[in-house]
């Protein structure tokens, strides 16, 4: 007796799929899909478990190699566990509904293993096999793709579940019958045809971190007298750019004003810090608040004239100076000489902050031959000077920038 085999099909990782031309289609998969069709790139650089893997992983390994990046020592390796943190916390609800990550790029190194007719008439929705064995390798969003493994090979360490994995959906888009050139193409446009957009136009749209939060604060309610009139504080502050322009009205940087909003909260330690999300040991983000924001919104109406002027006190170095000045008046500051508001205020003043070589050369800037000020040093190199010649009038630099 003979039994009838079966019709072959095509079996495989199922997704259901638009196309959005010949050769690349855009869809969803589930977390447990993506880590079986899209080894962890990590694993694909571990040499110790590349001697286990099978002859079809190891091969996928060396395809991958051709169009990333290597992740290991890297500052895109050191990147993937904050990034899972940050999708656990989104699917947390930590984030609200401000969080996203951007599809998955994939490139499946040959054929797709079958199509499907349309599965609703006019729907352009498809349902496409893709054969066990296949690479698949992540030309964009590969970070992404490695911190999704981290989250599902320990989801407890971020606070997760299993289940709550499982219902995760992921948007990816997949390109096929492409050759290894045309892939490496494809990660080269996509890695250097955008443009990066501007650090203090991405900081202003940052809404977790304290410090951006609370310099938007003071800018928003502050009020100045202008020409007769009262106007924000916020009309005179450049949110979009880094470099502020001649003939605009603004006179100062988000992100400079935000340096003088970390080092008021850290003190000399603001200098080194980039996120604003941490706090000092024992001041809580109402505490900071409460504190900051009158203190700094008084300092800037005191000090208006020479912010409209474009003062030393604009800069960089002079901003970060005065930060640390202020913190000394906080009541959380470790220095063995707290300062009280009327004492900040009485030393600041008596500072000369025309931008004169006679007061600031060697202090926040430097002056060539002719005496033109130059203040590249940044807030790094010279804030803490700056700082200093504020806090302690009696040494060397405090007597110069107060032209005594």
């Amino acid at each position: 007796m003979s039994l009838p085999l079966p019709a072959p099909q095509v079996e495989g990782i199922r997704l259901n799929v638009m196309p959005f031309r010949t050769d690349a289609v855009i869809g969803t998969m589930a977390l447990p899909t993506l880590i079986q069709l899209v080894p962890s790139p990590r694993n694909q650089e571990n040499k110790r478990a590349l001697q286990y893997l099978s002859g079809v992983q190891r091969r996928n390994a060396e395809l991958r190699g051709e169009v990333q990046r290597m992740i290991a020592s890297t500052t895109k390796g050191k990147n993937i566990t904050p990034y899972a943190h940050y999708i656990a916390d989104g699917l947390k609800g930590r984030h609200g509904a401000g969080w996203s990550t951007p599809p998955v790029t994939l490139w499946l190194a040959g054929e797709p293993g079958s199509l499907s007719d349309e599965l609703a008439a006019g729907a352009n929705v498809f349902t496409m096999s893709i054969t066990p064995g296949s690479p698949v390798i992540a030309v964009d969003g590969e970070t992404q793709v490695s911190a999704w493994h981290e989250l599902s090979d320990d989801p407890e360490r971020f606070g997760l579940s299993p289940a709550r994995l499982a219902v995760v959906r992921i948007p990816f888009e997949l390109y096929w019958g492409l050759g290894v050139d045309d892939a490496r193409q494809i990660f080269y446009d996509r890695n250097v045809k955008g443009v990066e957009v501007a650090k203090n136009l991405a900081m202003s749209m940052d809404q977790r971190d304290f410090c951006t939060r609370l310099t938007r604060s003071i800018i928003d309610t502050l009020e100045v007298e202008f020409e007769g009139r009262t106007v924000s504080f916020s009309t005179f502050v450049d949110t979009k750019g880094r470099q502020l322009k001649k003939s605009g009205p603004e006179f100062v940087t988000l992100s400079a004003l935000r340096s003088l909003v970390v080092t008021a909260l850290h003190g000399r330690a603001g200098l080194q810090r980039g996120s604003g999300d941490d706090l000092p040991d024992g001041v809580s983000a109402e505490h900071a608040t409460a504190r900051l924001v009158p203190l700094l919104s008084r300092l800037l109406v005191r000090l208006y004239p020479e912010f409209a002027a474009r003062s030393t006190v604009t800069s960089p170095a002079g901003l970060a100076g005065l930060g640390i000045a202020v913190h000394e008046a906080t009541g959380w500051s470790a220095s063995r000489r707290p300062l009280s508001e009327d004492d900040l205020f009485g030393l600041l003043a008596s500072v000369r902050w025309e931008r004169d070589a006679r007061y600031w050369d060697g202090v926040a800037a430097s002056a060539n031959q002719s005496g033109v000020l130059n203040f590249r040093g940044g807030a790094k190199d010279a804030g803490g000077r700056v700082a200093d010649a504020i806090l302690y009038p009696e040494t060397e630099f405090g007597r110069k920038i107060r032209g005594w």
